[in-house]
């Protein structure tokens, strides 16, 4: 079995992770490729709501739960007590058959490759200085950055994703 590569997108909040992603995966599947995403939330979220059954269910004790029907499927996992989430145990129970490429936007502060994204207007230091698994920086403002780490436009997500395909899939 050939496994998924994995690329991050690490940024402060409010930089434009999820914007980006939203344009970059429909040019990738255009290349062939098929996409998966980890997205992780500081956040506590639903999916479901009170009245329907999967939340009833939930609320009962029932974890996890999965909803399925012919066009997808939600497994909803509790945590009891919350705990502390990291990207490998994601990555274990993530469906990975038939993809090419996981994009994870979140756990910056884990060891794989990523994108740093950075808008300087936001006042927020660069990361790639204390994270050595930063690949390129995507940023609106041209940056001078070592040889090694491409400057990427943040607003250009076909350069972007040109970038992704040749460093991944390209010898």
């Amino acid at each position: 079995m050939t496994y998924p590569r994995i690329l991050g997108f690490a940024a402060f909040s409010g930089t434009g992770k999820t914007s980006l992603l939203t344009r970059l995966i429909p040019l990738l599947k255009q290349r062939g490729l098929n996409i998966g995403v980890i997205k992780h939330s500081h956040h506590d979220f639903e999916i479901d709501y009170p009245g329907k059954d999967s939340y009833q269910l939930r609320s009962a004790g029932a974890t996890p739960v999965m909803i399925v029907s012919p066009y997808r499927r939600a497994l909803i996992t509790e945590f009891y007590p919350k705990q502390e989430i990291s990207l490998h145990e994601q990555l274990t129970e993530f469906p990975q058959s038939g993809l090419d490429l996981i994009l994870v936007e979140g756990f910056r502060h884990e060891r794989f490759a990523k994108i740093e994204l950075h808008r300087p207007s936001l006042g927020k230091a660069l990361l790639y200085p204390n994270d050595t698994d930063i690949i390129a920086i995507a940023s609106d403002q041209h940056l001078d950055t070592p040889a090694e780490l491409p400057c990427l436009d943040l607003n250009n997500a076909s350069a972007i994703a040109e970038f992704v395909f040749h460093h991944f899939f390209e010898d």
